[in-house]
This record gives structure tokens, C-alpha cells and sequence, in this order.
């Protein structure tokens, strides 16, 4: 059993009087896919914010590598290897493939943009992720699908050496077979080594990918199992109650 590379103990976080997360513990494995499932209002956007930085904790640990540290930023996350691609992408649909996945990080051969090595390590890193091809590296997002976005924007958090990387709701609104080739990248992200974290709705997709199994009940955490070690009706049953009497589990 490998040693997690992001392992949160104890995790509280409040807004004003609200407290949101009590007592949180989330943990992932490099080579793993660790599935985040929970209802609306369970915390996970919130568990997500932090861990990627957004939100400083109020009380806990946050571990990364074994070492506790502190993140008060986004890059401060990003600068230890941490990257999330929200559900909006925040791609620039007026920007090709190159210019997005460089926005803010271009590479230069002294005072001008250094195309070719962009466009050499963009084909590279999309090569290796992609079930299909999108094609030109100087394609506008704009033209692209549903799917390629989210290569795109995956594609855009592993160039950079990432080690755990955050996906929320990769598949939502895409078609059967855009769901599966997007499966099938982040299946790859985990084969490479990487630590992924999957926050989704779907079941199916939770139980076609995943090695883990994180359920968060109203700002707690129900559970952390292997997937091979659940069923579909356990797993919603710590989304709906926080327990799971088959697995002996209480909240």
C-alpha cells in the first residue's frame, strides 16, 4: 500500500458562523484514482477549495509528502505540485490549444515566445493523454468539443509536473462516448503515477475508475474504502445517511 501524497486529518473549516467541514479526513495515493462523492451541501467543493489552496483550514493537519504544511494561495498549491481543473475549465475560447495551456507560464528564446518548443511540449503532453486527437495544436478552443476541452484543460494541469491532480466533474454534460475517452485519460493520469482525486455525481463512473472511495455526509466524512470493497448501495447509502450498515460504518 503505497503512503499518500496529500493526506488531510481533521479538517475544519467555517464561514462566519457556518461551520462547513467538521473533523474532515481525505487522503490520495500516488498511482491512484481517490473518488470524492457526496450530495450537494456535503462539503466537497468546499474540502476542494482547500486542499487547492482557495480556502485556508481553520483547524487540522494538511500533509503533503509526510511534511504538514500551509497553503495561503493557489500558486502556493500549485508550486508543490498541485493542480485542479474546476468544472468550468476556465479555458479562453478566443486562444488555440498552445496559447492556453502556456497562459501565464509562456516559455521565451529571449524577448520573443518560444513557439516551437510550446507547440512541441503541447503535442507531447496531449499525445499522451488523448483517446483521440484534437487535431491542431493552433486550433481555437472555441472549435473544440466537449470532450477536448477537458483534454485541454487536464492536459494544461499535468504539463507542469503536477503530483496530485483534482478533477471536478470531468464528465458532467458530456456524451457516452466523450465520458469514456475522458474516463480513459484520467485512468491514465493514475497509471502514470499521479494522485487523482474524481469528485463526480455519477456511480458508474465512480465505480469504472476509482481505486478509493471518499463520502462526505453534511461537512463529515462517512467513509474512505476501497472501491472493491463497496457496493453502488453502500456508497449512496453513506451519500444519503453518513452509514452504511453492512459495512459497520457510523457517523
Amino acid at each position: 500500500m503505497s503512503t499518500p501524497v496529500l493526506d488531510l486529518r481533521g479538517i475544519d473549516k467555517s464561514f462566519g458562523s457556518v461551520q462547513v467541514l467538521h473533523d474532515v479526513s481525505f487522503s490520495a495515493r500516488p498511482g491512484e484514482v481517490t473518488a470524492l462523492v457526496g450530495d450537494n451541501g456535503a462539503g466537497k467543493t468546499t474540502l476542494v477549495k482547500c486542499i487547492g489552496g482557495v480556502h485556508p483550514v481553520d483547524r487540522g493537519e494538511y500533509r503533503f509528502e509526510g511534511r504538514p504544511v500551509r497553503l495561503g494561495s493557489p500558486r502556493a498549491a500549485s508550486s508543490l505540485g498541485i493542480e485542479v481543473v474546476h468544472q468550468d475549465l476556465a479555458l479562453c475560447e478566443n486562444l488555440d490549444i498552445v496559447e492556453n495551456l502556456f497562459l501565464g507560464r509562456e516559455r521565451r528564446r529571449g524577448l520573443a515566445l518560444d513557439e516551437e518548443a510550446m507547440e512541441d511540449m503541447a503535442r507531447r503532453t496531449l499525445s499522451g493523454l488523448s483517446v483521440r486527437t484534437v487535431g491542431s495544436v493552433r486550433r481555437r478552443v472555441a472549435n473544440l468539443s466537449g470532450g477536448q476541452r477537458q483534454t485541454v484543460a487536464i492536459a494544461r494541469a499535468v504539463l507542469w509536473d503536477c503530483k496530485v491532480v483534482v478533477l471536478d466533474e470531468p464528465a458532467a454534460a458530456l456524451g457516452v462516448v466523450q465520458t469514456q475517452q475522458v474516463l480513459e485519460i484520467v485512468r491514465r493520469l493514475a497509471d502514470r503515477g499521479l494522485a487523482v482525486v474524481l469528485i463526480s455525481h455519477n456511480m458508474n463512473d465512480v465505480f469504472a475508475v476509482s481505486d478509493r472511495i471518499c463520502a462526505l455526509y453534511l461537512g463529515r466524512t462517512a467513509a474512505q474504502v476501497r472501491t472493491a470493497d463497496v457496493t453502488h448501495r453502500q456508497v449512496v447509502e453513506l451519500i444519503t445517511s453518513g452509514v452504511s450498515g453492512d459495512l459497520g460504518l457510523r457517523r
